[in-house]
């Protein structure tokens, strides 16, 4: 089973949308790829978050009515409606006194030639979206809460990544100011951050650079700056094992000779 397939059905779980067969072919595939924990999870968050992002509200009765007249003319075996269509030599057998039964059977002959023609798709896209729809519908459109969380900083992603792993490891130091500092990492996924909590803001011509500290080697990994004496920053590169993050205090853009010009705030050892 490819990605792209992988991610369908697990959308689809979410929403509570797979067929029975889906179901299982999901189950199989779930077995065999248990490294993919996050990508569900995050599918259960999002169908989670459409269900409560809003007040909900009475959808009108048009969409019940509408709802109620496509399930009475869908089949429920996974096929594709395809309404019948009368040729003009149905017409004129319907024309004919006496020969209904003929002309039945004319557009029988018509609808099976049809789904001949139409390859069937399952149903299951189809159901997705009315999952979706009817979801959205519930809760009134809580477009607002459903973009907050789609457009997360990609520090705030790492970090709820990281609580998700089974070897998320962190550390806390505190600051000269008085603040904290909490390293949180994840060897398996090579991944740290940095959560900061009452650290100063700097002058436009300085800013906070990250440092991997590799043995006695540090490699910089991206600068960033304190909103109102806080900070969450995702270090650049990947993160090694043993590695010890740091924080220096560089000028405005990060060190130009790639290594530190002062000495660490902050230095938290993982090993």
């Amino acid at each position: 089973m490819n990605d792209s397939e992988f991610r369908e059905l697990a959308a689809g779980a979410a929403l509570g949308a797979l067929s029975p067969d889906d179901q299982q072919r999901y189950q199989a595939a779930l077995a065999t790829n248990a490294g993919r924990g996050d990508e569900v999870n995050a599918d259960a968050e999002t169908a989670a978050l459409l269900a409560y992002a809003a007040t909900p509200v009475t959808p009108p009765a048009s969409i019940r009515a509408s709802l109620l007249e496509r399930i009475a003319t869908t089949p429920q075996n996974g096929e594709s409606y395809v309404a019948p269509v009368q040729t003009p030599d149905e017409s004129a057998a319907d024309a004919v006194d006496g020969m209904p039964q003929l002309a039945e059977e004319g557009s029988s002959r018509h609808v099976r030639a049809a789904h001949a023609k139409r390859p069937v798709r399952p149903m299951r896209i189809l159901f997705a979206l009315a999952a979706c729809l009817a979801l959205l519908v519930g809760v009134g459109l809580g477009t607002a809460a459903l973009n907050d969380y789609l457009n997360r900083p990609a520090s705030v992603v790492a970090l709820d990544d990281i609580r998700g792993a089974d070897d998320a490891q962190q550390a806390t130091v505190e600051l000269a100011d008085g603040g904290t500092a909490t390293a949180h990492w994840s060897a398996s996924l090579g991944t740290a951050v940095l959560v900061a909590d009452g650290i100063a803001s700097l002058p436009d011509d300085e800013t906070y650079e990250l440092w991997f500290v590799r043995g006695d080697t540090p490699v910089s990994a991206g600068v960033f700056d304190a909103e109102q004496g806080g900070a969450t920053a995702l270090l650049k590169g990947e993160m090694h094992e043993g590695d010890t993050i740091a924080v220096t205090v560089e000028q405005a853009g990060g060190s130009p000779s790639g290594t530190p010009t002062s000495e660490p705030i902050v230095a938290i050892p993982t090993a």
